[in-house]
């Protein structure tokens, strides 16, 4: 399995947390990712930040612009990535790259040899057209990057399959249709019969995202058979205020992974 729950107890929950890089800028990003290691949270899913996303709201759109304003592009986020990544000692990190704005420019090889020479731990393409799939899968299978897949609940069989075929580093489900920054879906059961059809086929652990804002949002999807929960928006809203009263990001985001643990889980 997947090293990036993998060493979680199978009773409790996995996490991953996202969050732009250069939003909080990356010298404080460095001290937050730090708490995290050390507080066990499993993975952090770092955003090469992208302008006008049509997946995301405006809680994400905003904390992109601001990273766009710091000066945090593709070479200054890998030069970070590669300095702090050898001191973490439990913290995975999962790249994600927009297909549009970062990676059509350069070559797929060329972009995925430089991704892993940094030391990330895997990549999630966001936006990759399906006719480059094939290239993609390729370049990180020659490179050795564990792939991020994702499909979402309603997703047709075939692109279930198809994401579960794929996923090398974990499968990202995602909860419902729209853009970040919502609720989870108050229906339950399209979710939980998602998850039992992937788990038939996947080989890797299952991340649900998208409207996950508290422990109680973990605990149920955890309750509903998914290894671990993916949770964006929320967190970046913290940085967000954080930034905003000039208060210290990292005691208001370690503060924040207080309100998400289920009960048992270490962070």
């Amino acid at each position: 399995m997947s090293g990036f729950f993998a060493r979680r107890p199978p009773d409790r929950p996995g996490l991953a947390v996202f969050l732009n890089a250069g939003d909080p800028p990356l010298p404080v990003l460095a001290d937050l990712m730090r708490m995290l290691d050390d507080r066990r949270v499993d993975c952090l899913e770092l955003a090469v930040p992208f302008p006008d996303s049509v997946t995301d709201g405006a809680v994400i759109r905003r904390s992109a612009r601001r990273a766009l304003a710091g000066g945090a592009g593709l070479d200054e986020v890998l030069d970070f990535l590669g300095g702090i990544q050898p001191r973490l000692r439990h913290l995975r990190v999962a790249l994600l790259a927009d297909w549009s704005h970062t990676v059509r420019p350069l070559s797929m090889p060329g972009f995925v040899r430089r991704v892993a020479d940094s030391g990330a731990d895997g990549l999630l393409v966001h936006g990759l057209p399906p006719r480059l799939r094939a290239s993609c899968l390729e370049a990180v299978r020659e490179a050795g990057l564990p792939l991020v897949a994702t499909c979402y609940a309603t997703s047709a069989a075939e692109v279930k399959a198809e994401a579960a075929e794929c996923a090398s580093a974990y499968l990202y489900l995602v909860a419902h249709y729209g853009r970040s920054g919502g609720t989870l879906t108050t229906g339950h059961q399209e979710l939980a019969t998602a998850l039992a059809v992937l788990r038939k086929a996947a080989t890797v652990p299952i991340a649900v995202g998208f409207g996950v804002r508290s422990g109680a949002d973990i605990a149920v999807l955890h309750g509903l058979g998914a290894d671990a929960a993916v949770v964006g928006s929320a967190g970046v809203a913290r940085v967000e205020h954080a930034l905003a009263e000039r208060a210290d990001v990292v005691e208001e985001f370690q503060a924040f992974l207080h309100t998400l643990s289920p009960c048992s889980a270490s962070w």
